[in-house]
């Protein structure tokens, strides 16, 4: 099945540099430096990248963050339980902007 997300293109992410080398080698390094051991291990950072990737809903990052999550020690329970906290945040914003609605329906009706 053909689809707009190839997974092959995730091996591929360092050739984004192409267009602009000095800008690609400032990201990666940040990257790299965001994803090191500090105040969180390895393995929160990576649980938080696959809550982050399915609230964002990038099927290349969820690729990139399910392997990662399995190679830092993490297991399918923790990983599951990651993408639900991801999914109560996101449904929590929608309904938190169910007030902007409330205060138009007040102003409307006025």
């Amino acid at each position: 099945m053909d689809s707009y997300y190839k997974s092959e293109h995730l091996p591929n992410f360092g050739k984004i540099s192409e267009g602009s080398p000095e800008l690609a080698e400032k990201f990666f390094a940040y990257y790299g430096a965001v994803f090191e051991e500090g105040a969180l291990s390895k393995r929160e950072k990576a649980l938080i990248a696959l809550a982050v990737s399915h609230a964002l809903q990038c099927p290349y990052c969820i690729d990139a963050y399910t392997k990662a999550s399995l190679q830092q020690g993490s297991d399918l329970e923790q990983m599951t339980e990651a993408v639900h906290v991801a999914s109560a945040i996101r449904g929590g914003a929608s309904l938190i902007h169910g007030l902007q609605m409330l205060d138009q329906v007040d102003r409307l009706s006025m």
